[in-house]
């Protein structure tokens, strides 16, 4: 299992917005996009919508522990593959095993992981 890249540039997060696949649930949104690195790299990132600060991080990292058991468990399945995880105001409220639930059906949908 390879390590997990992060995005942290502003030119990779406009181009996944753009040309990305979206999945949405009221509490997640994700952005998926084949990559040429061949690595997984994801990004998280949450809106003054959600509260203060603390809220925001909160919810970043609820997403950062739903993503961690599917990533350990289809690393091969998700490498080349950009990851924009965009939390909603509902991310606050919920706990990270159901975030991962969501993640794994968004998964599914697009197709990246066996049902």
């Amino acid at each position: 299992m390879s390590e997990l890249v992060v995005l942290n540039q502003n030119s990779d997060f406009k181009r996944l917005y753009n040309r990305g696949t979206s999945y949405t649930n009221p509490a997640l949104v994700t952005y998926l996009m084949k990559n040429r690195a061949g690595i997984c790299r994801i990004g998280i990132t949450s809106s003054k919508k959600i509260g203060n600060a603390v809220q925001r991080n909160t919810s970043r990292r609820k997403v950062r522990a739903a993503f961690a058991p599917i990533y350990k468990e289809y690393a091969d399945d998700l490498q080349g593959y950009d990851i924009i995880f965009v939390c909603r105001v509902k991310t606050r409220f919920k706990k990270s095993t159901d975030i991962e639930m969501v993640m794994r059906s968004q998964f599914k949908e697009a197709g990246i992981i066996k049902a």
